[in-house]
């Protein structure tokens, strides 16, 4: 066995096979403020809502694809009894280059040695199965999105050789918006890449794994729905497991988290989904819960030991982590590790006083809001060539239609954006006080470029003094309207906690990634390791020799940490399945293999 890597990639001698590009063909992170991005996403958002509210293609599926009970792990190539059996488990991914990479290239990595915050490392091996937890892709699914975002990242960190690992997909959200078309597609048709080998035919799945232990992979849709289908096809899974056996339960979002943090009205029902599975149908054999869609570690254990855990750090954008509420005990389960730590996550909110530096786009969206505002005032009181008191401008704003048109509008849309988890009440107040503000800054900048505008240009130029205000008026709006925002974010999250998701994608931060590193030994444990990269490199450069990736960090990136353990490894007991009943089942269901031939592309 070779020697074990850390988070550096050795060099081996030995010269490229090919000449290399100068930097990575990746994206940068997704701009959730730039205005297209924004009227794009939401267009797809409402389309694939109210389409999948009205056809749910997974009904179709389970008829036009038929998919084995389960996929047997628990067995080698050659129907023996597996020792062991290592998995990574890595969600929301497929946004920034830098962020999805950097965790593709410490997945891929053969031997991976991982470092507690104690000091005490563990050799660590690469999953030859790989889960992709949810949301592969963003801002929107597309083929285009898929390729560039997340199919070429790990195609280029596997290329030193590894084995490609048995891709297993859990569609998210974000997955759902061109209706599941270009997921089904990438990991539902058996199409095979540089990067992994895909079997699974629906967007549900069962993994059965070595020593009693199972992986489910549920799809619970845009509406949070289990859908009769798949309550049917995991009943029949149930129907093969023992009594003893144990479960490990993917789903795309932490039902247990939202159920807290943003309940909505009639919604009691669906929100049950995991307890009914669990109850129900796998008669309360999961021992760990896994799921995406937040983007950070937060981990809950309750006094048994069972395990729920988000780890939705695959590429995405941070998520804050300092949500009081979640921090109770819900049904009983302590919240025990969350990365980054709440009060980095509370002194990460500040960096939205400076949202214009994030989101330029946005600041020009905001320049050319005050300039509607207020242009046709300025214009107003250009032409009386007098100076003016606030009161008099304000009588103006009142008699100019143009301005109060605009400020209805900018009124309506603060109004829709604010956070609805506090109910009706607290985005009738925060609101219409965020929009309050705003024109209030509008009608004082209105005042002081018309002001401004007379001296710069002088008394005799209206022409000039309109253009000069309009400027001003911009100028003005895309420093000030984007740190208005800022400032609401931060104390909307840090003093009322709401909007966590509006206050930290204004940030973009591909740091603080996590994904998950799952050991089953020959005794029946499953261990997790919990792995955290804390500052993703920024700079790349080409792999030097065949056994490298085709991108490696570059050594002049002095700030980027190497790929360490968030927390000690999580060891949760053996099955209670004898290890001996265990080889039998495996030995005696050996001749019925369940992995789809590899060529097949239906």
């Amino acid at each position: 066995m070779s020697e074990p890597l850390t988070s550096d990639v050795l060099a081996v001698p030995g010269r490229s096979e090919a000449p290399r590009r100068s930097a990575p063909p990746g994206r940068r992170m997704v701009s959730w403020y730039d205005p297209s991005v924004l009227a794009k996403t939401g267009l797809k958002a409402l389309l694939s809502s109210t389409i999948g509210k009205q056809a749910d293609r997974r009904l179709l599926d389970a008829v036009a694809s038929p998919q084995p009970l389960f996929f047997d792990f628990s067995v080698d190539d050659a129907g023996r009894p597996r020792d062991e059996l290592w998995l990574d488990y890595v969600s929301d991914l497929g946004d920034g280059w830098d962020s999805t990479y950097a965790v593709a290239l410490a997945v891929a990595q053969q031997e991976l040695v991982l470092k507690e915050p104690s000091g005490v490392t563990h050799a660590t091996r690469a999953g030859e199965v790989l889960v992709f937890g949810g949301d592969a892709v963003y801002p929107t699914a597309s083929l285009d999105e898929y390729q560039a975002r997340t199919v070429r990242p790990y195609e280029a960190a596997l290329r030193h050789g590894r084995a490609p690992p048995h891709l297993f997909a859990v569609p998210g959200n974000h997955d759902w918006y061109d209706g599941l078309v270009s997921f089904l597609r990438l990991f539902c048709q058996g199409r095979q890449s540089k990067a992994w080998r895909t079997h699974q035919r629906r967007s549900y799945f069962a993994l059965k794994l070595p020593r009693g232990w199972w992986l489910l992979g549920t799809d619970m849709q845009l509406e949070s729905d289990l859908d009769a289908a798949q309550v049917t096809f995991f009943e029949n899974v149930a129907e093969q497991m023992g009594d003893g056996d144990r479960v490990i339960l993917c789903n795309a979002e932490p039902a247990w988290i939202y159920q807290q943090v943003k309940p909505v009205a009639g919604r009691a029902f669906l929100d049950n989904n995991l307890d009914f599975l669990q109850d129900m149908v796998l008669g309360k054999k999961v021992s760990v819960f896994l799921a995406g869609d937040l983007h950070h570690y937060r981990r809950h254990e309750n006094a048994e030991g069972q395990q729920k855990i988000v780890a939705g750090g695959g590429g995405a954008f941070l998520h804050p982590t300092h949500l009081p509420r979640v921090d109770s005990r819900p049904g009983g389960f302590e919240l025990k590790e969350s990365y980054p730590r709440t009060e980095v996550s509370r002194r990460i909110t500040w960096r939205n006083l400076g949202f214009v530096a994030h989101n330029p786009w946005f600041g020009v969206f905001m320049g050319f809001v005050y300039a509607l505002l207020g242009w046709g005032l300025a214009a107003d009181l250009n032409a009386t060539g007098t100076s003016h008191t606030l009161g008099s401008v304000l009588a103006g704003a009142i008699e100019n239609t143009g301005s109060m048109l605009m400020g209805a509008v900018l009124l309506l849309g603060m109004y829709g954006f604010a956070d609805t988890r506090r109910g009706s009440g607290w985005r009738r107040g925060a609101g219409i006080l965020h929009g309050a503000v705003h024109l209030v800054a509008a009608l004082l900048l209105t005042w002081a470029a018309s002001a401004l505008a007379g001296r710069l240009v002088g008394p005799n130029d209206s022409l000039g003094r309109d253009v000069a205000s309009g400027l001003l008026l911009f100028v003005s709006g895309f420093l000030v309207g984007p740190t208005l925002m800022g400032a609401y974010l931060v104390v909307s999250l840090n003093v009322f906690g709401c909007h966590p998701n509006e206050a930290f994608s204004s940030l973009a931060i591909p740091d603080w990634k996590n994904f998950l590193r799952l050991r089953i030994d020959r005794e029946g444990r499953l261990t997790v390791y919990p792995v955290g990269i804390r500052r993703v490199p920024r700079a790349w450069k080409p792999g030097e020799t065949v056994r490298e990736p085709e991108w490696v960090a570059d050594p002049k990136d002095t700030r980027a940490t190497p790929p360490e353990l968030i927390e000690p490894p999580i060891v949760l007991g053996a099955t209670k399945t004898p290890p001996g009943e265990v080889g039998k089942e495996r030995r005696q269901q050996s001749q019925t293999r369940t992995f789809v031939p590899e060529d097949a592309t239906s």
